[in-house]
């Protein structure tokens, strides 16, 4: 029941999406905060302990509802409340807005303005971005946002479905994206800061955890744009991003719809709040090479969108024929 529970919650997050400072999100952040206030002691060791009690014990707890819920009530229940836990982990919503913003103001020509709205996104210096620049970093920072946001919850929800584990995938994606970038700025002088092997615990567990989903979502962009010269972007340009896993998606996307990206990467601004870079959700890419296309322009944009909506068809077909054959068989 996979299929009906994913389109049910895109369905229910386009209409009424979850607002920013929401009460689920709120908790998650305060339980986050606890586990590395009371378990990161500075060691490896103790930074898995932290990583563990982060992530691993609201997987569990979505689990067990999962599955109380299924043997007491029934499975309608068992996915109304897959509904609600993809729901929550969903977020086309949650950066959509941005993207918007900035599209229409280099629609309407008002380059100023798309600037603004990429700093305040992002939280970085965008003040001298001529025009292409400013659309290839949009272009980077929403295929990026739209992968972790969407995709990968999507991908490890599907897989742990499919093994009987009901919406346990969609919350261990998304607990383990957030406290990589949660202890990474965590630098707030009101808590006590993340040590440097917290950071490295849930950092390198993030790059694992990613793996899978950053090549589905690729692929994903190859068979729904360009196929060879997407693979053959994957193949030969990856590597030139400083992140594995985001890189195999960046030059995917450059393939697909042949625009280039990659090169100077924006600088982060000093925040006077030093979670700002933290609520942007996205760490700011560091320098690389840029990858083979057309310069960036106003109608690669609109071929993103087009590649980010005909990959969700794709997947929610490829889910829909998978429940067909299994109610069939």
């Amino acid at each position: 029941m996979s299929f009906f529970a994913i389109f049910c919650a895109l369905l229910l997050e386009q209409v009424r999406p979850l607002a920013r400072d929401n009460a689920i999100h709120g908790w998650l952040r305060a339980w986050v905060r606890w586990s590395s206030d009371n378990f990161d002691a500075g060691k490896s060791l103790h930074g898995w302990t932290s990583w563990a009690l982060a992530v691993l014990l609201p997987t569990l707890a979505a689990l067990a509802v999962y599955w109380m819920l299924a043997h007491w009530i029934g499975w309608p229940a068992a996915v109304l409340w897959n509904v609600v836990v993809l729901y929550g982990t969903l977020g086309f919503r949650q950066f959509s807005h941005h993207f918007t913003e900035i599209r229409n103001a280099l629609d309407a020509g008002d380059e100023l303005q798309a600037r603004e709205h990429l700093a305040a996104w992002q939280r970085v210096d965008a003040s001298e971005l001529p025009r292409r620049e400013i659309v290839r970093h949009v272009i980077e920072y929403s295929v990026i946002a739209a992968h972790r946001h969407v995709f990968g919850v999507l991908v490890w929800f599907a897989v742990l479905a499919a093994l009987g584990l009901g919406p346990a995938g969609a919350v261990f994606y998304r607990m383990a994206e957030f406290v990589s970038r949660y202890w990474r700025y965590r630098v707030n002088p009101q808590n006590q800061p993340a040590s440097a092997a917290l950071q490295q615990v849930a950092g390198a567990a993030w790059t694992v955890v990613d793996w899978l989903p950053a090549r589905a979502t690729a692929l994903g962009f190859a068979i729904v744009g360009s196929f060879e010269d997407a693979i053959d972007s994957w193949r030969h340009h990856a590597q030139q991003f400083p992140n594995d896993n985001d890189g195999v998606i960046l030059a995917a996307t450059s393939g697909a719809v042949n625009v280039r990206l990659g090169g100077e990467a924006l600088k982060a601004k000093p925040a006077a709040n030093a979670l700002q870079p933290f609520e942007a959700g996205l760490q700011p890419p560091q320098d690389s090479a840029a990858t083979p296309g057309r310069e960036p322009e106003l109608a690669h944009l609109r071929s993103v969108v087009g590649l980010v909506w005909r990959t969700v068809v794709l997947l929610l077909g490829l889910l829909a024929l998978l429940t067909l054959a299994r109610l069939l068989g």
